[in-house]
């Protein structure tokens, strides 16, 4: 199945929705669950009634479908209660790690290395990026996400990918003129880590057939910033699998409907795979040609993102934001 929400003045949650696998048709689900949130929490009930929709929207059988728009819609899921974000890539720590001038940690193979991030709100897929001082180092960072049902404190890893019910794309917005000091103090990320965007639809694993596998997403992601081609970095390099992931995120605490945990940012040794933001793009600069050339984003700026089947056909929709002046 894929789900969105659709932008309404009556919620912040919004309106629950059904999407085909083209992307091209949807319909209102209200009547089965009113938002994500709501069907999260009711989802074995409410999953079978969905599903049967659904099948009858990709067939053409179904009332009430209406154009699916992206620029109609929230981001899948506009809030929920946990947004934990790992960082599961080692190229990418590896790289960051070199920008910051800070040591490697001795657990990087062992130990998942995960902060809590802004769950509040999301912005929607086109919507911009607000900012107030560009000295902050916009950044932008492509990386897949899932959402889990209940997990307990404690559950194993085996037991943590059962759990997950939806997959998503993330753009996790991040600030890094301000991640050295805020963790200098011993007690980052905050400041430097604003909300992030989710792509228009998330899905349930069974969509992506052989390409969801051990706990990862073996398919490229396309990011390509202010129009052309930045990266195209394979998911499937994931060190930690997201079973590992949410298996540390819930070793003190049960984890309720709906969280969300992301994969950080998505990152191949190979450095003719691009990359999924700027920082890794300025380290390689500094690391090969002994200058970093690339600035971070400023006011007009693009970034999108977007993640294709083996047939060459959209997943999740298309990110698409343009950085603005936060008056």
């Amino acid at each position: 199945m894929k789900l969105g929400t659709l932008k309404s003045t009556k919620s912040l949650d919004g309106e629950l929705i059904l999407v085909n696998r083209d992307l091209t048709r949807a319909v209102k689900v209200t009547d089965i669950a009113a938002n994500f949130r709501e069907a999260m929490e009711n989802w074995e009930r409410v999953k079978p009634q969905l599903e049967d929709v659904y099948q009858r929207l990709n067939v053409g059988q179904c009332e009430g479908t209406f154009a699916f728009q992206s620029s109609e819609v929230e981001a899948c899921i506009p809030r929920t209660y946990l947004f934990a974000d790992g960082s599961a890539f080692i190229q990418h720590i590896k790289l960051v790690r070199m920008a910051r001038k800070a040591p490697l940690p001795e657990t990087l193979e062992t130990v998942p290395l995960v902060y809590q991030g802004e769950c509040s709100r999301f912005l929607a897929p086109s919507e911009s990026i607000p900012q107030i001082d560009f000295n902050h180092g916009t950044d932008f960072e492509g990386e897949v996400g899932v959402v889990t049902g209940f997990v307990p404190m404690g559950a194993s890893p085996e037991e943590c990918l059962k759990s997950i019910r939806l997959i998503m794309l993330i753009n996790d917005v991040s600030l890094r003129g301000l991640i050295p000091g805020e963790l200098a103090q011993g007690f980052g990320f905050f400041q430097s880590k604003p909300a992030s965007a989710l792509s228009p639809v998330c899905l349930t694993p069974d969509e992506l057939g052989e390409a969801w596998q051990n706990g990862r997403v073996h398919l490229p992601l396309v990011v390509k910033y202010n129009g052309e081609i930045f990266g195209q970095a394979n998911a499937k390099e994931m060190h930690f699998h997201f079973g590992q992931i949410i298996a540390h995120v819930a070793r003190t605490r049960d984890l309720q409907p709906g969280s969300i945990i992301g994969s950080g940012t998505i990152s191949n040794e190979d450095p003719a795979k691009g990359s999924s933001c700027l920082v890794e793009k300025r380290m390689l600069e500094q690391l090969n040609e002994g200058e970093i050339k690339t600035p971070f984003m400023k006011v007009g700026d693009t970034i999108s993102i977007e993640m294709f089947n083996f047939d060459g056909k959209s997943l999740f929709g298309l990110i698409d934001q343009t950085v603005i002046k936060k008056n």
